[in-house]
C-alpha cells in the first residue's frame, strides 16, 4: 500500500531523475577525480545525487548541470575539511598541453602552469577549472557560480587575465 505522503509525481520523479543520473554522472566523476583522489570520486559523484534527489522539487530543471557543479563544490568543500586536500604538483594530466616529444620539457611546462595556478585565487581557480576541464561556457558557468551571464563572462576575462600574469611571471626568469 502507498504511503498517503508519497506526492502523485513519485514515478515521474523516478524517471526524471534516472535520465539525469545517466546524462551527468560521466561528468560529475571527472569533476572530482580532476580535484582529488580519483578513488573518492564516484562516491562524491553519488552524495551529489543524494543530494540533488532530496531536493529534487527545488532544482532548477532547465539548469540542472550547473546546479550539479554548484552542489559538487560544495561537497568537495566538506569532504576537504576530512580529508588532505591534493597538491597542486598531483593534478591529473589528463588533458595537459604538450609543449613537445621532450619529457623533460613537458615535465617543466607542467609544473610552471601548475605553479601559475595554483598563485591565482581560489575563486578565479574554479572559473578557470570549471570552464577549462568541464567545458562550462557562458549560461552554465553563471549557473555554476550563482551569478548573471554577464558577471560570469567578465569573472572569466579576469581570471584568465590574472592566469596569463602569473603564468608570465613565472616564465620571466
Amino acid at each position: 500500500m502507498p504511503d498517503s505522503a508519497d506526492p502523485p509525481t513519485a514515478a515521474a520523479d523516478v524517471d526524471w531523475f534516472t535520465v539525469i543520473v545517466r546524462a551527468h554522472s560521466t561528468a560529475l566523476v571527472r569533476y572530482f577525480a580532476r580535484r582529488g583522489p580519483r578513488q573518492d570520486a564516484e562516491d562524491l559523484a553519488a552524495e551529489v545525487f543524494a543530494t540533488a534527489w532530496r531536493r529534487r522539487n527545488d532544482l532548477p530543471r532547465d539548469e540542472v548541470l550547473p546546479w550539479l557543479y554548484r552542489t559538487a563544490g560544495y561537497t568537495l568543500a566538506n569532504s576537504r575539511r576530512k580529508h588532505i586536500d591534493l597538491p597542486v604538483d598531483e593534478v591529473p594530466e589528463s588533458g595537459a598541453v604538450r609543449v613537445d616529444g621532450d619529457p623533460e620539457l613537458n615535465l617543466l611546462f607542467d609544473a610552471e602552469l601548475r605553479g601559475a595556478l595554483a598563485s591565482v585565487g581560489e575563486r578565479d581557480r574554479q572559473i578557470l577549472l570549471l570552464h577549462a576541464w568541464e567545458g562550462l561556457d557562458g549560461a552554465e558557468l553563471a549557473g555554476v557560480l550563482g551569478i548573471s551571464r554577464s558577471g560570469a563572462d567578465a569573472a572569466l576575462s579576469r581570471a584568465r587575465k590574472r592566469l596569463r600574469d602569473a603564468w608570465g611571471e613565472r616564465m620571466s626568469f
